[in-house]
């Protein structure tokens, strides 16, 4: 791995964390990130739309880094409530991510059909919001695709208040898993001073993650001779013409549109 220390006169521990752990997800989640690649191609061959969730907190970040982003997938459908993220008041959000039957009644807003793709995105894959979610997804017969971290999922003791009541992990119940390897806590880089880690890694690698999904997607869409739905970026010349086709396609499918 390449010596990070040669690009800071400080503290390159973070920068080598991150990287340490994109490497990891690399070298042994390829075949799941190409599997699920697959399955998204697939969607979109049939005209489905890829149906994107967070299933709380900083991981309904990533919705807003893949939707209606510059480069990204036109039929990315975000479910998307305020409820569940960091915008609701930060206690508010926390109550809200641990209330049972909350994740579920967004799925049913959404109204998955059958053989949807449903990508879900919540590292530490255990509490309420993100367990009612992918039950609700698999009711409607949606094919889910799990972003998270084994070492949130089996460290967690069962008993556990944030669990949700079926003391499932999120893994037990994906079609197809994807370990981001982060870490119990998140926080990454210690100090002798203080007893709490600071300088989480989570968001950056499933952002990673996501956009090796969209990569690996496009790839197998071209090779299928099928012209891949981005947007271009609307700050450029020309991006708000083009992408008018894309709305009119959209919009009357895509409620975030």
């Amino acid at each position: 791995m390449f010596d990070f220390s040669k690009l800071t006169k400080t503290d390159p521990r973070y920068i080598e964390a991150i990287m340490k752990n994109i490497y990891e997800v690399e070298e042994k989640q390829i075949d799941n990130i190409l599997k699920a690649a697959e399955m998204m191609a697939t969607a979109i061959k049939e005209d489905r739309l890829l149906n994107v969730y967070g299933g709380g907190g900083h991981t309904t970040l990533v919705m807003a880094e893949v939707f209606f982003r510059a480069g990204g997938f036109a039929c990315i459908n975000p479910i998307m409530d305020i409820g569940i993220s960091t915008f609701n008041n930060a206690l508010k959000y926390l109550e809200m991510e641990r209330t049972e039957n909350y994740g579920a009644s967004l799925v049913r807003y959404y109204r998955l059909k059958k053989d949807d793709v449903f990508i879900i995105f919540h590292n530490i894959g255990v509490n309420p919001t993100t367990i009612d979610a992918v039950l609700e997804a698999k009711k409607a017969g949606a094919k889910v695709i799990a972003i998270s971290s084994s070492h949130w999922q089996n460290g967690l003791p069962m008993d556990h208040f944030l669990r949700h009541s079926s003391k499932k992990n999120l893994f037990e119940l994906a079609d197809i898993c994807i370990d981001d390897y982060n870490p119990l806590g998140d926080a990454v880089v210690k100090f002798e001073q203080m007893d709490i880690p600071i300088a989480p890694v989570s968001n950056i690698v499933d952002f990673y993650i996501a956009h090796r999904l969209e990569i690996e997607t496009v790839r197998m869409l071209l090779a299928w001779g099928i012209e891949p739905p981005m947007w271009k970026s609307a700050n450029v010349p020309g991006g708000d013409a083009y992408n008018a086709k894309l709305i009119e396609k959209y919009n009357a499918r895509i409620k975030s549109l």
